[in-house]
């Protein structure tokens, strides 16, 4: 019996390009589904995930999972393939620790630092470094935050590895993430990026920085 795996996403959504870098990295064939989730969200966006109407929903054999990380861990336990999470247990918690620093701390900090009014931009980027320099921790000397290969941890960190410094191209706003103030978390990010699996499950740069480039002339006009 074939499989059939789908995923609906957004080409620019940090989240569903997880679930596609997961998919990758096992090795599992699956058809990409587009959804214009700015506008017109489809009946099968909406029918798949009813409670939250967002990207990614994973489809594997007509059952949806939705929520990026969720959908992950599915993944690991359901293809056998290259690891994305460590066996040791206490590796896995870990694992999983950081992964939630990235989504309940960094993340929205670093979209706070990166968005905010100038006048509340110099706290928004203070609380965003800290919390760069507490994931830059977590590295300790390792290539990657799985170790020799991309983990969890990295997955769910994909965001700062590409979207980060894209954004701050685009907004001028350069004092978050730099070789001079985050090496060793820099130096991750161009390990990342340079990862033949993740190359294959980025948006292209061009379009990604074209896209951020509008969002800022848009906020500027509206001021």
């Amino acid at each position: 019996m074939s499989e059939e795996v789908k995923v609906l996403g957004n080409w620019g959504s940090c989240f569903s390009r997880r679930v596609e870098l997961a998919l990758k990295i096992k090795g599992v064939e699956y058809e990409y589904i587009e959804e214009d989730v700015y506008g017109n969200k489809s009946p099968l966006l909406l029918k798949y995930n009813p409670v939250h109407k967002k990207v990614p929903v994973l489809l594997h054999n007509g059952k949806p999972i939705a929520e990026s990380l969720v959908i992950i861990e599915y993944i690991e336990e359901t293809w056998k393939g290259t690891p994305i999470l460590p066996e040791d247990p206490y590796e896995k918690a870990m694992a999983r620790f950081w992964t939630k620093f990235v989504d309940e701390k960094c993340l929205p900090a670093l979209w706070r630092a990166v968005w905010s009014p100038e006048n509340e931009r110099e706290k928004a980027v203070e609380e965003a470094c800290k919390c760069l320099e507490t994931l830059q921790s977590a590295l300790n000397g390792k290539r990657f935050f799985g170790g020799d290969t991309v983990g969890l941890v990295d997955i769910a960190a994909n965001f700062i590895g590409f979207w980060l410094r894209i954004i701050q191209e685009a907004t001028g706003h350069g004092d978050l993430l730099s070789a001079e103030k985050f090496p060793t978390l820099f130096k991750w990010t161009d390990e990342f990026v340079s990862c033949s699996v993740v190359k294959q499950s980025l948006p292209p740069r061009d379009k990604l920085l074209a896209f951020f480039k509008a969002r800022v002339a848009e906020a500027n006009a509206s001021k």
